[in-house]
Parts: structure tokens; sequence; C-alpha cells
């Protein structure tokens, strides 16, 4: 008489249990995927293989698999929280000085002192990726460069007008931005020297009197800085005509002649001007409307101090700073496998891979298989409380019925014992 099958059912009822347990445990763990115990029978094997009807011995754990389902994505309040929402894993590094790759699913992470993002649920693991400027090669541990962004001196203005072709020709002459009737319109602009300083540009539009068959229309453009008049070369005193503007009788710009600002030794606080700043109003047009500035841009800037940064859904590290520039600071980068279920569970919320998982597949966010990242989130565990306290009565009851096949057996064995 055995005992065997009930024992064995008492031990795989017992490694359910723990297996609930665990995922009970991690309901709360970011990241985290619910496991399941497996289950298969068990018979004697018989070297003649007598017996068309053998009676199993019992059951065995086969495997406790996890189930990489896609769990909840929740929102928080930090910018480094990222959430993977599709297939893929972060790959992590253990060390500096150990780089082999590990892998996991929670994004909660954080700044070190020496500005590389790690994960301290992982055991401080760091975050591996791209540098800004690479294309590929092996990924490598993000780090944050936090210097200042450099000031760049302003060498191109683009601005695009409208012209009213109703305008007269101003009353007075020659150009003076302190008389109104000699000029018909203004736009301002900032400029910028090499170390940053900005300066008030303005540019005026003085309308000349149509000319030709069909008429041509020659508009002249004046500036000012700082509110001081550009002049001719020294020692002129005359405005320094900056440019013309030529439009048809159509109202489309024909000819942009000049369109070049010389601002050498105009520069203060040490800060220069490397050479002219090139004006360009390609797009702009002449009709009997209202004057209208409708777009500008220069390449100038101030210097500025990195105050915050985002991961945005294909993985890219762009980086904020004071002066309204961004800069893409790195590449974060997603692995997947054949068969994730392959993976080799380490704690910390990180896996390693094993030869029953598969190659790993190297990638960036939203290309070929892998998902997108969500900044700002962070994916819950998979776990569902309610399935797993049923599947926790369910793994009581077999418990219980196994115990009561032992109990069974040793009544019988008793009677047996009894027999005289």
């Amino acid at each position: 008489m055995s005992f065997q099958q009930g024992l064995s059912g008492l031990h795989g009822a017992s490694r359910h249990l723990e297996v609930i347990g665990n995922n009970v445990a991690n309901a709360s763990t970011v990241g985290f995927k619910q496991s399941q115990a497996q289950f298969s029978d068990a018979y004697a094997n018989s070297m003649n293989r007598s017996g068309n009807s053998p009676v199993g011995i019992g059951v065995t754990i086969a495997n406790v698999a996890q189930a990489f389902t896609q769990g909840n994505i929740a929102t928080t309040n930090n910018a480094l929280d990222v959430a993977i929402n599709g297939d893929g894993f972060f790959r992590m590094a253990a060390s500096l000085a150990d780089q082999s790759p590990r892998y996991g699913r929670n994004g909660q992470f954080q700044l070190n002192k020496d500005g590389y993002l790690i994960n301290p649920s992982m055991n401080g693991a760091y975050l591996t990726g791209y540098p800004a400027g690479a294309s590929g090669g092996d990924p490598v541990p993000l780090k944050i460069d936090t210097a200042t962004l450099p000031a760049a001196a302003t060498s191109r203005i683009a601005t695009k007008v409208n012209l009213d072709s109703r305008k007269s020709v101003p009353a007075i002459s020659p150009f003076d931005p302190a008389s109104p009737n000699s000029y018909n319109n203004s736009t301002g602009a900032t400029v910028y020297d090499s170390l940053g300083n900005p300066y008030s540009l303005q540019a005026y539009y003085v309308k000349g009197a149509p000319a030709g068959s069909p008429p041509s229309t020659t508009w002249s453009v004046y500036a000012t800085l700082d509110g001081k008049l550009l002049t001719g070369p020294p020692p002129g005193t005359a405005p320094q005509l900056v440019g013309t503007l030529a439009f048809d009788a159509t109202g489309a710009l024909t000819a942009s002649t000049g369109m070049s600002l010389n601002l050498a030794g105009l520069a203060k606080g040490g800060g220069t001007f490397p050479g002219p700043i090139a004006l360009n109003y390609a797009g702009s047009t002449q009709t009997g409307s209202a004057f209208a500035n409708l777009a500008q841009s220069q390449d100038g800037m101030p210097s500025g101090t990195l105050s915050s940064f985002t991961i945005g859904k294909n993985g890219s590290i762009i980086g904020a700073y004071s002066n309204q520039q961004t800069r893409v600071m790195g590449q974060v980068a997603l692995v997947n496998f054949a068969n994730p279920h392959g993976l080799q569970a380490l704690g910390n919320n990180l896996y390693q891979a094993t030869a029953a998982a598969g190659t790993p597949m190297v990638g960036t966010p939203t290309t070929g298989s892998f998902g997108s990242l969500q900044g700002r989130a962070v994916e819950q565990s998979n776990v569902d409380l309610t399935a797993e306290l049923v599947n926790m009565i369910v793994a009581q009851r077999v418990y219980q019925a196994n115990s009561q096949t032992i109990k069974v057996q040793d009544t019988v064995l008793q009677t047996l014992v009894s027999l005289r």
C-alpha cells in the first residue's frame, strides 16, 4: 500500500500555494510578471512495459512559468519613470565595472551622483542605451551631461512678411527711425553675440514707387540695433541700406539684394559678431492686405543650463535648457527574446539570458517588434488579485483532499495490521 500519490499531491499543492503567495506578495511590484505552477502526472517506468493500465504514482511540478503579459500603465510625478507599452525589456548593466547585461521591465529610474541613470529597485543597475550622436554599436550605461549649453552668435535671420501694397511712398526722406512718416512698417528680432549677450534688432521697410511694365515694386530695408541707427561704413552717418526686396505685379518676391548685416565692432561686454548676419526673406509677399509678420527665426542663442529632460516614445532622452533650447542626450535601448519564458529570474526585478531564451535582439523603441515608451509612468504588476485568491482557495481544497487520501490509506493499513 502506497502513500506516494497523497504525498506528491501535498507537495504539489504546497508548491502551488507558494507560487500564489509569491504572486500576491508582488502585486504592487512595478514590472512584476505573475507565475503559474504547471503540473504533470507521474508514472513508474516498467522495464518490460507490462500492464495496459498502469496506476500513476502522483503529480510533479513540471514548471513554474511566468506570464509576460502587459501590465496596466499608471502615471507618476517622476520625470524619470518609464513604462514599456508592448514587447521588450530594459537592458541593464550590473555596474560600470561589470557591464554584463541584465534585463527587466521595472522603469523606476533615478540619476546617481555621477549623472548615470540607475534603478534602485534593480539593485542599482545602470540603464544602457546609445549616447547622443551614436548610430549603433553596443549599448553602454547612459549618462546625462549636465554641462552648460554654450552660447552661439546669430549668423542668420529668416523672416517672412506680407507688405501692404496699398501703402504710399513715405512722405519724409531719408529714412529716420525717429520719424514714423519715413517708413511704412517694421519688425523686431533678438540677436546674440558670441557670449550670448542679447540685442534688439529692428528692421524697417520703406516702400519705393512702382516702376516698369508690368510694374515692379522695390522696398528698402534699414535697421537699428538697441535703438541706434545702423549707418554706412565709418565715418559714414547716412542710414545703412541693409538690402532691397523686389516684388512683381502678382505680389511674389522676385529679388532680394544685399540682405546682410555687418555688426562688427558693435558688440558689448567682450563679445563679438564673428561675421555678417544673413537675412532671408524667402516666402515674403506684397498684397493688398494689412502688413503681417508671418514667421521669424534666428540661429543665435544665449548659454543655457539643463532644467529638465524627458524620455520620448522612441526612447530619445530630450534635455530642455533654460535658453529654450532642446538637445537629444541619449537613446534608450530595448531587448527582446524569441522565448522570454526561457529567461532566468535573478531577483531585484532582473532577468538573465539563457540558451532557452534565445539570442538577445537589441533595438530601439517603436521599431520592429519593440513596444513604445511612456514617460512619467510605470508598468504595474500583471497579477490579478481576484484570480489569485480564487486559486488560493482551490489549492487549499486540493491540499485538504490529498491529506484525506493519506488518512484513508492509513486507515486501510491499520485494518490490515489488525487482521488475525
